[in-house]
C-alpha cells in the first residue's frame, strides 16, 4: 500500500493496524491490516526486557527482515529503537540502514517538538515517518494516560500539528484522553491511530500477542479476542500424551 493511499483513508475507512515480529504472523496479518508495525514492544513480548530501551537496532532489523517476507499489501513500518535518533545525523544514518536492509515503507519515532527537526530531515530524505504521541514507552517512566491537565492537552495538540507540518504521514496516539484524541484527529489532515485513545481516532493498533491472549497482560485498552494460550496448552498436552503412550508418531508420520 502506498503512503498516499493510506492517508486518504482518513474520514473514509477505519484503519486496522497490528504488530508483527515474524514472517508467519505477518503473512496472516497482511490479509486484514492496512498497516503492520514491527514494534520495539518485541523487547517485552519476546525478550522479557524490562523496557523497550534495551532493544537494539540490529534486533529490530533482523525481525523486520522476517516480517517483510510476509507482507505483500500492507504498509510495513519499523520502530526506531531508543537512542538511535538523538539528533538528525544519527537518525538519518540509522533510518537509512533500516530502510535499506528491511525494505520497509517507513519508520516510527516517539515524541513531538523535541524530534521535529529530525522528522523534517528524514522526510526531506524520502523516509516516511509515523509519529507517536501521548504515552511514550521509550521515555515515560510511569504508565499514566495523557491529557488530564489543560497544559498537557495543549502541548500534545501542538505536537500533533507540528508533526503534520514536519511531514509525518500519520500519528499513533497512545493512551490519550478520549476528547483530546477526538480534537487531535479533527485538527490534522493525516490519520491518527489509537491505542487506548478511544474510537475517536482514524484507526486502531494493538500488539497481536495481547489481542490473541498469548501475552498474559491485563490493561484497560486491550481486548482479548481469543485465548491462544489455552489452545497451545491443549495441543501440547495431547502431543505429550500420545508420545508417552506411543501413539505418536504413527507409520504415516515416519519415513
Amino acid at each position: 500500500m502506498k503512503i498516499e493511499k493510506f492517508i486518504k483513508k482518513k474520514n473514509k475507512n477505519k484503519i486496522v493496524s497490528l504488530s508483527a515480529y515474524s514472517k508467519n504472523i505477518a503473512t496472516v496479518l497482511d490479509n486484514y491490516c492496512d498497516l503492520v508495525l514491527v514494534g520495539d514492544s518485541l523487547g517485552s513480548v519476546l525478550y522479557n526486557y524490562k523496557s523497550t530501551r534495551e532493544v537494539t537496532l540490529k534486533t529490530m532489523i533482523e525481525h523486520s527482515k522476517s516480517v517483510r517476507m510476509g507482507i505483500k499489501k500492507s504498509l510495513m513500518i519499523v520502530d526506531m529503537p531508543y537512542n538511535t535518533y538523538r539528533n538528525s545525523k544519527e537518525a538519518l544514518k540509522n533510518a537509512k540502514q533500516v530502510m535499506l536492509k528491511t525494505k520497509c515503507d517507513g519508520v516510527k519515532l516517539e515524541g513531538g517538538k523535541k524530534i521535529s527537526k529530525i522528522v523534517t530531515t528524514l522526510v526531506k530524505n524520502k523516509i516516511p515517518v509515523l509519529g507517536h504521541l501521548g504515552l511514550l514507552p521509550q521515555s515515560d517512566r510511569s504508565f499514566k494516560y495523557k491529557g488530564k491537565k489543560d497544559s498537557e492537552r495543549e502541548s500534545i495538540l501542538k505536537d500533533a500539528k507540528l508533526l503534520e507540518k514536519c511531514g509525518a504521514f500519520s500519528i499513533v496516539l497512545e493512551c490519550i484522553e478520549s476528547s483530546l484524541a477526538k480534537k487531535i484527529t479533527n485538527s490534522v489532515d493525516i490519520p491518527t491511530i489509537g491505542i487506548g485513545s478511544s474510537n475517536n481516532c482514524d484507526g486502531q493498533i494493538l500488539v497481536l500477542d495481547d489481542l490473541i491472549g498469548l501475552n498474559p497482560i491485563n490493561v484497560r485498552f486491550v481486548k482479548k479476542y481469543t485465548n491462544i494460550r489455552k489452545d497451545i496448552s491443549k495441543a501440547v498436552l495431547n502431543y505429550a500424551r500420545e508420545v508417552r503412550s506411543n501413539k505418536f508418531p504413527l507409520k504415516k508420520h515416519s519415513y
